[in-house]
């Protein structure tokens, strides 16, 4: 299953698609809002805070991933299978659904992200934009634990195997803005390769080989690709760059949600500031 399809491939996929809204915003303006102002039709609402999160801690950071049967039966509620293909879609070019996919396939199933998200959709389905909410029946989603080989703790992300990869903006990674964590800054050694650079100005993925030209002016190529651990506020967008690594074919990497939110508040931790050399 790839890890992102466009909108004329839904309907030639195998399975059963459930379309999942993801949208979320850091500055506090509320998905569920913007979902029930239109969405796609039969698509459902995915709450970021409620069903892919679990209770924010200082070492855990502010979106924790929420513990199995949290998860589960968040996905249950929504109507979601086992069996179903997931396409998750936002209004940010995939960087906040892309949270979802990757909970989602890395326990096994299947989940893509829509490229172009919400737009794309709009733009070849001219008004098919609903404000009517589907009432799925229960699905039926097993409860899966979280593999531990795909995640990586705050002592993890600075071993010796480790390439953190620091999906956040520019400025952000450098210190020089950060609105919502305590210290300026990246973790010591990590590269940078801001997700939205991935996309285009509207929202879709750029080709392949620009993907791997991104991952590579950072040191990410085939010969590296297997140590990367990726990072940014608190594991949402770096859960994309994981996504576009994979679509670019160098390998899967590993997550460290608790990301700078959780970082940034151990005070005996070193921290860098300035531009990716």
């Amino acid at each position: 299953m790839p890890a992102f399809v466009r909108v004329e491939e839904l309907d030639g996929l195998p399975g059963r698609v459930v379309l999942a809204d993801m949208r979320w915003y850091l500055d506090g303006r509320s998905g569920r809002a913007a979902y029930e102002r239109g969405h796609l039709p039969g698509a459902v609402f995915v709450d970021l805070d409620r069903v892919l999160t679990g209770p924010a801690t200082p070492a855990g950071g502010r979106n924790p991933l929420p513990s199995p049967e949290v998860f589960a039966e968040g996905m249950r509620s929504l109507g979601i299978d086992d069996g179903d293909i997931v396409v998750a879609y936002d209004d940010q070019g995939g960087v906040i659904a892309a949270r979802l996919v990757w909970m989602i396939r890395t326990t096994g199933r299947r989940a893509a992200v829509l490229d172009g998200g919400l737009a794309a959709y709009a733009e070849a389905y001219p008004g098919s934009l609903t404000a009517d909410e589907p009432a799925p029946a229960q699905g039926d989603f097993a409860t899966r634990p979280w593999p531990v080989e795909r995640l990586v703790d705050i002592d993890g992300v600075l071993g010796p195997r480790a390439l953190a990869v620091d999906a956040r903006n520019r400025d952000r990674f450098a210190g020089e803005l950060d609105p919502v964590d305590p210290r300026p800054g990246h973790v010591p050694g990590a590269v940078n390769v801001p997700c939205r650079e991935n996309l285009d100005g509207r929202g879709h993925l750029v080709p392949r080989e620009r993907i791997r030209d991104n991952f590579a002016a950072a040191g990410v190529d085939r010969d590296t690709a297997s140590r990367v651990v990726s990072y940014c506020g608190s594991g949402v967008t770096a859960c994309h760059n994981l996504l576009t690594l994979e679509h670019a074919g160098l390998g899967e990497g590993r997550l460290f949600v608790g990301g700078w939110s959780a970082y940034s508040r151990d005070g005996s931790r070193p921290v860098e500031t300035g531009a990716a050399r």
